[in-house]
Parts: C-alpha cells; structure tokens; sequence
C-alpha cells in the first residue's frame, strides 16, 4: 500500500547521470548469470568502453571490504524513472559496502557492483524477476510486472573508500543534506500552498487549512467522534495526483476494505496523521497535502513524481481503541509518548 512509508526500498543505490545515451550505441555484453552491461571508462575526458573477462573484474578482490560511493539511476523496460540520486538524495551519492558476492547473488545488484571500478560509468540490464529475487527479495510489484520485464540502471562511480573515510564522509553529508531539505522544504510549502489555493478555486472546494499546510474539504460531515493520536482508524481512500492520474486506492491495494492504522504514530504519510484527527467517524472528505507532508523530494515508485502534491478522497468509517499490549509491552501511544519524552529530553540538554 502506497500509503506506508517502508513500501518498496530500491535503496541500495541513488542519479541521472547522463549514460542514456550510452544505452543507444552498441550490443550490450552479458555475464555468465545473465546480466546485460555496458562498462565504460574515462580517459582524457571522454568513455571507452572497457570489456570485462569471463570470471568478471579480477581486480575487486582488492576492494572487498571497502566502500563505494556511486550514483545510480533505476528505470522501468518502459524508461519510467524509479529512482535517482542526484535529485533524490539531493546529489550525494549512496555508500555501498563491498562484499564478496555469493553464489545466490549472481545475477543481482550485488554482482554488478563488482563489476565497477573507480571512475566508471555502466548500464545494467537485469531480468526484473531475477533481480527482486536476488537482490530485493520480494515479489515483483504489478506495476513492474506490467511494465515489462526488465529494469535498467545506471551507474556512476565516484570512487571507492575505507571505512573509516567513508563514515567521516557520511557524517559531514548528513548534515548538509538535512539543512538542504529543510530548505527546500519550506521554500517547496509555499510554492505548493500557491498551487493548492488555485486548485481550490478551480474546483470549488471549500477547506479549511491546518497549521501544517494541509487543506481539509469535508464533502459530507460525520457525527462520531474524532480519532485520538494512537486510536486505529479505519479509512477508504482513493490518491490522486493533481491532475486526476489516480496512484493508489484501498479498492484496488486492500482489495475494496478500508485500511486500518493507528493516527498520530507515524505508520503513514505525516500529511494524513495531520488531516484525519481533523474527521470526524462517518465523514467524507478531500485531503490536500503539500508535498514536504507526502513523498517529498523522493517521490515514490514510479508513480508519485518527486514534490508532488497529492489529493486524497477518504471516509473515515470507523475510530477504536488500538488493542491492549501484551503484559510488558508498550502500545503505539506509549511509544510515541517515550519519543515525546526523549526529544524533551534531548531539547533540554
């Protein structure tokens, strides 16, 4: 369900990197396991292409055990974009340790990655039943599936570290990524609080704005109570894009039932733990949520592009009580009141 955060996780990887065009030009050579690839190498400013041998590259048993920084670009057999690093992860590369590869991994990203060395930039072709066996392990999406069965990626090496370098390269990233998504997230809210209030208009909805940037329009009033932060809610949704291209739908991903989660806890997009609590049980409502409350500058799938908006038509059809823990256990209320605690904590230091 679109809904969740941990959905599908292509992370091992994150770029557009500018290697479509070397898809275009050439055959693409092929691993025993049956990967296709094209390798290519800088020299004086341009790629060659650099062919590998039948046992693959002798070379990584010297990189084993360190880390490789990389940028990487997953498409659909349809060139749909799944995933890229350069916007995605606001243009630092992904850190993969380097392993050994298993002989239940030929044929996976894991093997693929082997191939490389610093400076190259590659396109890999995998059977997209292979690799999410492989490498993902889980089914393959319908929409994958649908897509058609292969996926693409595309690699650029940015070079390869010890450990100790990389987690001192790590540490300095997450700070300024943190600080560059919190500015572009504010700057994004009010680019998308513009775009809201002129889809409003158009569509002549009545809403209400939260202090979060959420737009509520009760299209018909429920007379039940209000969920409580770690109450379960039951919810039919349908989720749209702003142009009306539907993405999900508890008619099609829970097979016509509504979902149920606990409000207030985190298990879904911060946007709906703002927007729900605002329903009363019974009601009908559009819910619009800025992007920086959705999928932020991530996106989702293929579906739900980077900072996009997104509406959602729900009924909140039911409010409970989530079910007592068991002895010793804490309840989703409980933990969010101990993560309350420590950020007070922490705050206070």
């Amino acid at each position: 369900m679109l809904l969740q955060r941990n959905l599908l996780s292509l992370a091992l990887a994150a770029g557009v990197l500018g290697l479509a065009s070397c898809n275009k030009g050439g055959d693409f050579s092929k691993t025993k396991s049956g990967i296709e690839y094209k390798v290519f190498k800088s020299t004086g400013g341009k790629y060659d292409s650099r062919e590998l041998g039948a046992e693959g590259d002798p070379t990584y048993k010297d990189r084993v055990g360190k880390i490789m920084a990389l940028h990487v670009e997953y498409r659909t057999a349809k060139d749909s974009i799944l995933f890229n690093s350069r916007k995605q992860q606001m243009g630092f590369p992904v850190r993969v340790p380097l392993d050994s590869v298993r002989k239940e991994q030929r044929g996976g990203l894991e093997e693929a990655i082997s191939l490389l060395q610093p400076g190259d930039s590659a396109v890999f072709r995998f059977n997209v039943d292979s690799i999410f066996a492989k490498s993902f392990r889980q089914p393959v999406p319908p929409f994958m599936k649908k897509a058609g069965n292969t996926m693409t990626m595309y690699v650029k090496v940015d070079k390869v570290q010890s450990r100790e370098e990389a987690m001192t390269d790590v540490q300095k990233m997450q700070v300024e990524q943190q600080q560059k998504m919190m500015a572009h997230a504010e700057a994004q809210l009010k680019k998308d609080d513009v775009t809201l209030q002129d889809y409003i208009k158009k569509n002549n909805l009545s809403a209400q704005k939260d202090a979060s940037g959420v737009y509520v329009a009760v299209t018909q009033p429920g007379t039940g109570p209000k969920p409580k932060q770690g109450q379960v809610v039951s919810v039919q949704y349908k989720g749209t894009l702003l142009d009306g291209k539907e993405f999900d739908s508890s008619a099609k991903g829970n097979q016509g039932k509504p979902i149920e989660f606990p409000i207030g806890v985190g298990q879904v997009i911060p946007g709906w733990d703002k927007a729900i609590p605002l329903l009363n049980k019974g009601s009908k409502a559009v819910l619009l949520i800025p992007s920086s409350l959705a999928y932020g500058q991530r996106g989702a799938g293929a579906n739900i592009p980077a900072d996009a908006i997104l509406r959602f038509d729900v009924e909140l059809v039911d409010v409970k009580n989530a079910p007592a823990a068991p002895a010793g256990q804490p309840n989703a209320a409980d933990i969010q009141r101990q993560i309350e605690e420590m950020q007070r904590q922490q705050q206070g230091q």
